[in-house]
């Protein structure tokens, strides 16, 4: 394979001899057989995809079916991201605050310095340099990951702007280093496993002061593709604190009315909370002259324009979504996103050489073979594909892409929308009163947590802002953050808090959600322009029935609307005092706001009837 340069640099420039320092220290370092400088081009991604199918990690899937697209499973001991491996390695401990993992940047220095001597012997080390949002932006951020990973490169390639295009945009000590290895060396003529990785050992460390990215041992998503979480969240947080902007775990979504006008939303929801689905909403019947468009699935970069407005970005260039439950009935836009040219990873794979998942069809097909590589025994149980199996598809291939979502000066952010999964409680959509309530109820923000979260089954677990694993820095600090950000605004943009998941007494949802959820976004962007009525309850403004638009609903009526809409003044109180437990972590930095808010929306519930309800209108 022939090997890419970096020649694009100029040739006095100091970033290209500090560049080719650090690699070649690296190499010797780590005993990597050779150098590899990615060029970007399609023509090296094909070449490194084929080398992956020759190697056995990559099935190449049948191209009638799935044109251009690729399979592979992964070592059962690396399926997700390893949050108690996850580190901050602040100089501070308090830097790092309560909710983080931390460790001391010397000592996991010396830890990972004797874990990496000769951890790429017989591997190639391949430089990345790749640019987090449209490249030249001034909202975008650039970096360089070194990484023994084929998996990686051909990742990166569809999730990042990656290339030798970058070099020119490169800075001194304004870059990301990204350093990344499976921590599987290969001796004497090794045989290399499909999936290299350390089964036992495994660090993804950021060390935020020196904009530097550590991970070793795992091949996996957001341990291995280094612009992911762990650079566009955990360091860019960090930046976004220093300079003025904010990092955020957010969809990003344009709405457009029959007449016409755009409206940009970003919108945080915690995992296996319906994120990527609502990016990519396709409005119910009844509202089909709105259109949904998508910006971003999954991260925000937002920032002040010159006359004070927020302009968002999506910092990745694909899409590395979660297969389960995703389906032309939940999802149809991602299912059209990923017919093509897309790397498959945990799931199913049928006799046909398709894939399949859970929630894919009804019916299991026949002659599967499972994530394990194994042949599928429907009637034994067991899952095809992995619960946290994955896709990575280019997003140009969405075909409800936003015509700006690569728009150099990012789209204008109107309303900030928040939902957890929430079984009782929180009602179906409520608009804050004004920032500093709105960032109450972000940094509050709880989920119960489901089968496939941390914890025990049905606790409501805090994730302020959908943040609480992605932060680099002191979440108490990160509240301070937000507060002060809208406090410089002209016109902030408006929040808003929803809940699909709320149910009744026999445990049925009570909202049909997906496309239907069209009707409360429609209500919130007349709200944002000053078209829809709300009434003032105790936790913030709600639309009443007429407030929101009906058309060609079925099987949900007036008497539905208010179960879900519905405040229980016990269960507010309870939930209110719940916060305690958040604001006891955060206590010596926790805004003074907080505790004055809590103590309004306490007094304002005390003073509520038992059940708070919208009453009907008198004519």
């Amino acid at each position: 394979m022939k090997h890419g340069s970096i020649a694009h640099l100029n040739e006095s420039s100091d970033v290209k001899a500090e560049l080719k320092t650090w690699v070649t220290s690296l190499a010797e370092q780590y005993k990597a057989k050779s150098i590899y400088w990615c060029d970007g081009s399609k023509q090296e991604y094909d070449n490194l995809c084929e080398l992956l199918v020759k190697k056995g990690t990559f099935i190449k899937l049948n191209p009638e079916k799935r044109p251009g697209s690729f399979a592979c499973f992964s070592d059962p001991s690396d399926v997700a991201r390893v949050e108690d491996r996850t580190f901050i390695c602040s100089r501070r401990k308090e830097d790092a605050g309560p909710t983080n993992n931390w460790m001391d940047p010397n000592s996991m220095k010396n830890i990972l310095n004797e874990l990496m001597d000769n951890c790429m012997t017989g591997r190639t080390l391949y430089v990345i340099p790749f640019c987090m949002g449209p490249v030249g932006s001034p909202y975008s951020r650039y970096g360089v990951q070194v990484t023994d990973s084929e998996y990686v490169v051909v990742n990166m390639y569809i999730m990042t702007r990656m290339g030798e295009h970058i070099y020119p945009y490169l800075k001194r000590k304004e870059y990301v280093k990204c350093i990344h290895t499976v921590g599987a060396p290969l001796h004497n003529g090794e045989t290399d496993s499909k999936w290299p990785n350390n089964p036992t050992t495994k660090y993804i460390s950021h060390f935020p002061e020196e904009r530097l990215i550590i991970s070793y041992g795992s091949g996996y998503g957001g341990n291995a593709l280094m612009g992911k979480k762990c650079f566009a969240l955990r360091i860019a947080s960090v930046l976004g604190r220093e300079e003025g902007w904010l990092a955020e775990h957010m969809l990003i979504l344009g709405v457009e009315s029959p007449q016409k006008e755009k409206t940009y939303i970003a919108a945080a929801f915690p995992s296996a909370c319906g994120k990527t689905n609502f990016s990519m909403m396709i409005p119910t019947k009844g509202l089909s002259d709105w259109k949904v468009t998508t910006v971003g699935d999954d991260i925000a970069w937002i920032h002040k324009d010159k006359d004070g407005h927020l302009q968002a970005i999506n910092p990745e260039a694909g899409y590395f979504g979660v297969a389960p439950g995703t389906n032309y009935q939940t999802n149809p836009n991602a299912m059209e996103s990923i017919k093509a040219n897309t790397i498959f990873t945990n799931v199913a794979i049928t006799k046909d050489g398709d894939v399949w998942w859970e929630g894919m069809t009804k019916e299991i097909p026949e002659g599967l073979t499972d994530w394990h590589g194994l042949p599928h025994d429907a009637a034994s149980g067991k899952l095809a594909a992995h619960p946290n199996s994955r896709f990575t598809a280019p997003a140009s291939q969405n075909p409800a892409i936003d015509s700006e979502w690569d728009n150099p000066e990012g789209v204008p952010v109107a309303a900030f929308v928040f939902g957890g999964r929430r079984s009782t409680a929180v009602p179906l959509v409520c608009q804050a009163f004004n920032w500093n309530f709105g960032v109450y109820a972000a940094a509050t923000m709880g989920s119960e947590t489901t089968a496939a979260a941390f914890g025990e089954i049905g606790k409501v677990r805090r994730d302020p802002f959908a943040m609480l694993p992605f932060m680099g820095y002191h979440m108490g600090d990160y509240v301070n953050h937000w507060l002060q950000f809208g406090r410089d605004l002209p016109n902030a943009p408006r929040i808003f808090s929803v809940n699909w998941f709320r149910k009744d007494e026999n445990g049925k949802f009570l909202w049909p959600g997906f496309g239907e959820n069209m009707r409360v976004l429609k209500w919130i962007v007349q709200r944002v322009h000053g078209g829809a009525s709300a009434v003032e309850c105790p936790i913030g403004w709600m639309p009443r029935y007429e407030d929101m638009d009906w058309n060609d609903i079925e099987n949900f009526s007036k008497e539905d609307f208010a179960k879900i809409t519905t405040l229980n003044r016990e269960l507010w109180k309870q939930e209110l005092l719940s916060h305690e437990e958040l604001f006891s972590k955060l206590y010596d930095k926790l805004p003074k706001e907080f505790y004055f808010i809590r103590e309004l929306l306490l007094s304002a519930l005390w003073r509520s009837p038992e059940h708070w309800t919208l009453e009907p209108e008198h004519v």
